[in-house]
């Protein structure tokens, strides 16, 4: 338990600071996590989702924490970074509470759709919820920055949603078209503070965040 004056401190932090310190450490573990599988012989790729496997849905939780391979963690970390920390920017709260959305729908999406036999792993499902999650949150909430916001997302990430469809060789697309549902979920179900704020007129609430 943080004691009031440490408690205090980090309340105080500027909001920039802490999405940037929650999302550098996520990736810190990331790699963490890789080494020790890297050590082990690459024994925690097992712990991925199995789809229609009773055993297999344990990997729901662990799955966005493990990769195959070095070259499949470089390539998710820096969009982990960018997308974690501009929708950690939405608020801590809000931004963790869309997260584990997407996390839930893109795991269970992948149990129910994936290849049999196969063991699906990686980040990458975070990485299409978090842009789905940005491109469309404006749409909801009617905030014209948050719209603009998800247009300049759009243009710098948008080709990578081509990765919601199937034909790549070992390429979980399961994992990232159910993570972009999770994202279009999440960004829906946030706003419902926004929309019920609209009808009852509570400026505050509709101020842009």
């Amino acid at each position: 338990m943080l004691v009031p004056e440490r408690a205090a401190q980090n309340s105080t932090r500027p909001l920039w600071l802490r999405a940037g310190l929650l999302t550098a450490s996520f990736v810190a573990l990331l790699y963490v996590i890789e080494a020790v599988d890297v050590a082990t012989g690459l024994r925690l790729d097992n712990a991925g989702i199995e789809p229609r496997e009773v055993d297999g849905l344990r990997g729901i939780a662990f799955a966005p924490l493990l990769h195959h391979g070095w070259d499949h963690l470089f390539a998710n970390t820096g969009p982990i970074l960018v997308l974690g920390f501009v929708v950690m920017m939405s608020g801590i709260g809000r931004g963790l509470a869309a997260t584990a959305v997407i996390w839930i729908v893109g795991g269970f999406g992948t149990w129910l759709t994936g290849g049999a036999l196969s063991i699906h792993v990686g980040a990458s499902g975070l990485v299409f919820g978090w842009l789905a999650y940005l491109i469309v949150r404006g749409v909801f909430t009617r905030s014209l920055l948050q719209l603009l916001l998800g247009v300049l997302v759009l243009l710098v990430y948008g080709s990578v949603l081509w990765g919601v469809l199937p034909g790549q060789e070992g390429i979980s697309w399961q994992g990232h078209l159910f993570g972009a549902v999770g994202g279009v979920i999440a960004a829906w179900v946030l706003a419902s503070d926004v929309r019920r704020a609209r009808r009852t007129g509570d400026s505050a609430t509709l101020a842009p965040r």
